[in-house]
């Protein structure tokens, strides 16, 4: 307890860690303005209703942190960044000129960040364009009285400023990063779900019943053991042995010391999560805009992926595949065995029992593959456990919840570890 509370102090102490935390939470309130922006020319009260009433809808709402249901400036969030990152994930697994520029270093991954901004722009304002059609065709009274009247002019100014709130939210992000306390995408995520608790409770207190009371206390009770789950799963690790070979330089000697190497069991973090979702809301979000397609067989399919990913069997498995596919996937693009064993050769370190070299990377592959299972299967449980209690409680609010629940505890238990590095290379000798 004492050495939690001398690192608590050593934060508040430490000028430089401060001020980028003041620096973060000052940019966080700005994204948090930014959001009670409105475009100009919606009905935001019809845009609420129609909001309440969907829950695909309501689920893209809660990772905008409310811009979307007030259709502010930055109401289509991040999305088409995080769209833009997995495509390039993608690529660069499947282009060599991609894979090799991957590996050039810091000046790769800063050309890849490029290319991945540049991306984003035309993404951005397709999905500007498309969330206006989708609102447009509707098809009922409420969609109607959203949008009204608009000019060709008038629907291009929207679909700029929706993609200068994108760019102006990546820019952001970038900024925190640059901080080191914390992933600067996965804060302001955290920040819009945070910021939708107070609604949540005030609709409580509005719709207090003794049930309702009921619900609460049980939902608490398995949010409380999720969180502790979370923690456990993600603090979790396993040390490979490490040894390190004496040398002889000159009249010294260096080496022959002992350490080990930690593999943690869930390497990818939240990002799983952030990629399912981003994936998972894109076949019912098209498959509106074919509704009213002038086509019987477009309607029909339509018709039919919407009805399907409302089926909770269909959504809650897709899901979990999604989930556990991308914690495999994203832990491969950040996570290199054969790199590692290079630079252990290098430095004269070895794993007792194991040959130096593609030994050496083939074993540190199989055991981060056999830990990692755990991790994948637990993301994929945590994320459709809300759906699974859903019939319990009669409300789709779980769904929201528990995924934004492990969202949460996961960018908390990240930026802790992020100040905690810093303190160690400040303080080292004295934490």
């Amino acid at each position: 307890m004492n050495r939690k509370v001398s690192k608590l102090w050593l934060v508040f102490k430490d000028n430089q860690i401060r001020r980028s935390i003041l620096y973060v939470l000052g940019m966080l309130f700005i994204f948090r303005i930014a959001a009670h922006i409105p475009v100009p020319g919606i009905n935001r009260d019809a845009l609420a209703q129609f909001f309440a009433q969907n829950q695909l809808f309501g689920l893209l709402n809660i990772f905008s942190g409310g811009a979307l249901e007030s259709f502010s400036v930055i109401a289509l969030g991040i999305g088409p960044y995080i769209t833009s990152s997995i495509i390039f994930q993608l690529l660069i697994m499947i282009i060599p000129k991609l894979e090799a520029l991957s590996k050039e270093g810091e000046y790769g991954q800063r050309k890849i960040n490029q290319y991945t901004r540049l991306l984003t722009v035309p993404l951005a304002m397709l999905q500007g364009y498309g969330l206006l059609t989708l609102l447009r065709s509707g098809g009922s009274a409420i969609s109607a009285a959203i949008i009204s009247n608009l000019t060709f002019l008038q629907t291009v100014e929207i679909i700029l400023v929706l993609t200068a709130g994108t760019i102006f939210l990546m820019w952001i992000g970038e900024l925190i990063s640059e901080k080191r306390v914390g992933n600067g995408i996965s804060l302001i995520i955290f920040a819009g779900i945070v910021a939708g608790i107070p609604t949540s409770l005030r609709q409580l207190f509005v719709n207090f019943t003794q049930e309702a009371v009921v619900n609460l206390v049980i939902f608490v009770a398995i949010a409380i053991v999720i969180i502790a789950a979370i923690a456990y799963i993600t603090e979790g690790q396993r040390n490979i042995p490490v040894n390190y070979a004496k040398q002889v330089r000159g009249f010294k000697m260096y080496g022959g010391v002992s350490t080990h190497l930690p593999i943690r069991v869930n390497q990818a973090g939240v990002i799983p999560i952030i990629f399912a979702i981003s994936i998972i809301l894109f076949p019912p979000l098209i498959a509106q805009f074919f509704l009213r397609s002038d086509s019987l067989f477009l309607s029909k399919l339509a018709n039919f992926t919407i009805n399907l990913f409302n089926n909770q069997v269909f959504y809650g498995f897709i899901y979990f595949i999604l989930v556990f596919g991308f914690t495999y996937f994203y832990t491969a693009v950040i996570f290199h065995p054969q790199q590692i064993a290079e630079n252990l050769q290098k430095q004269g370190g070895f794993i007792p029992g194991i040959r130096p070299g593609k030994t050496t990377a083939e074993y540190i592959s199989r055991v981060s593959n056999r830990i990692m299972l755990a991790g994948a299967l637990f993301l994929g449980v945590v994320a459709i456990l809300p759906l699974v209690m859903q019939p319990v409680f009669g409300t789709s609010a779980l769904v929201i919840g528990g995924t934004s629940i492990l969202i949460v505890v996961a960018v908390v238990i990240e930026t802790v570890k992020q100040i905690e590095a810093q303190l160690e290379m400040r303080y080292y000798e004295g934490v």
